[in-house]
């Protein structure tokens, strides 16, 4: 069934789903945004692009109930990333930040597109370790959040994950304070 879903729904598409997704979750209908989320990631399997899967485990995590499967499906997305990055990093010419996709000019290419990606895996998996009460955890991310912000541009979305690891650092402290 997922192999003829796959072939009916083009890879062009998913980027469409994802976001019909997002939306049901924004308007606040978690569990239909989940199944979604969770059909299009088995029908994309573990061959699919990187960029969709990254997306869709970590927008899979923002619709999880518990709090360890949220954990999950941020680490999957991280792990994507990572794995993607480091698998194709040596095969661009030029720095990273300025490499195009070859087969369609002006295109971002996956890897400059997943490294932006970063400063919100690593601020969301800092969220998580601090909702499950590791605070050694959450720093740590939030370091690793911080160290990415350099691959965006130097503009509000910069700006605002600047601000967002902030406060999260912040609020991270502020409990450590609390708890002794």
């Amino acid at each position: 069934m997922a192999e003829t879903q796959r072939a009916q729904a083009p890879e062009g598409g998913v980027p469409t789903r994802i976001a019909q997704a997002i939306m049901l979750h924004r308007a606040g209908d978690r569990e239909e945004a989940r199944n979604r989320l969770a059909l299009l990631w088995d029908e994309i399997g573990p061959g699919g692009d990187a960029l969709h899967r990254c997306t869709l485990a970590h927008y899979l995590a923002d619709t999880q109930d518990d709090p360890w499967d949220e954990l999950d499906w941020d680490l999957r997305a991280l792990e994507v990333a990572e794995g993607f990055v480091a698998e194709r990093a040596g095969s661009t010419a030029g720095p990273l930040g300025e490499a195009r996709d070859a087969g369609e000019p002006g295109r971002r290419h996956p890897v400059v597109a997943l490294r932006a990606f970063f400063p919100a895996l690593h601020l969301s998996l800092a969220a998580d370790y601090a909702a499950l009460g590791r605070p050694a955890e959450a720093r740590a991310q939030l370091l690793r959040a911080r160290a990415s912000v350099g691959a965006l541009a130097d503009d509000a979305d910069r700006r605002g994950f600047g601000e967002a690891i902030d406060r999260l650092a912040l609020r991270i402290d502020g409990a450590a304070g609390q708890s002794s």
